[in-house]
């Protein structure tokens, strides 16, 4: 008999249109802390996203790829994980995958609490797994939210997009962060972890960062 192997979704996400500011803000009281699920918002669209194995997997390992990378360079970085960041003024909110602060990361040494809306920096750096088809469009979310850096991946293709004076993104070959690191690595990676195993590959990718950095 033949064995069929059924691709099970990485996520599962609602989107509501028409949804005003104010009742997204009284859906983030009321749905409190204690929760899987995330929220983004924009323009009068809610999407709610309930992270499945697939898509927590590649997001953590996503982010120890980043810790390896700020450690093995010496950059001062904070990790924000998937805080709640809203602007009242742009009507803008969300819950991202994984922030960091890292140019800024001076500015958020020692804080314990963060408020966009009282002249806090945004994170430097976004990532967002968007593997579903049905998603808001993050680009302009965290445009309204003046994130310089955001970071796409769509299941197979990782994005940099560079937020502009414009106030818009434009797709960019290497990221300003870590120009190094191009966009079919984390494939490679992935592929790798699977493999290999989680440990093996990032140590095998710290010895690679550190042959990319390395002074002649």
């Amino acid at each position: 008999m033949t064995q069929v192997l059924v691709q099970k979704p990485a996520e599962q996400r609602i989107l509501l249109h028409h949804i005003s500011w104010q009742t997204f803000k009284s859906i983030l009281m009321e749905s409190g802390e204690d929760r899987r699920t995330r929220f983004a918002y924009c323009q009068g669209t809610l999407e709610i996203m309930s992270p499945l194995y697939r898509h927590e997997n590649i997001n953590r390992f996503i982010d120890d790829l980043i810790r390896t990378m700020t450690d093995e360079l010496d950059i001062g970085m904070s990790k924000g994980g998937s805080t709640t960041l809203t602007r009242d003024d742009v009507e803008a909110g969300a819950e991202p995958d994984s922030c960091y602060y890292i140019q800024s990361e001076p500015w958020v040494r020692g804080r314990e609490t963060l408020d966009l809306n009282a002249g806090d920096p945004p994170p430097d750096l976004v990532i967002e797994i968007d593997i579903s088809p049905n998603s808001l469009d993050k680009r302009v979310l965290y445009a309204g939210l003046a994130v310089k850096e955001f970071w796409r991946f769509t299941g197979t293709t990782l994005q940099f997009f560079v937020l502009q004076s414009s106030g818009t993104y434009q797709s960019v070959e290497q990221s300003p962060t870590f120009p190094w690191f191009p966009t079919d690595k984390l494939a490679e990676l992935l592929e790798d972890r699977l493999n290999l195993g989680e440990t093996q590959t990032l140590r095998q990718f710290r010895d690679w960062v550190k042959q990319q950095t390395r002074t002649p």
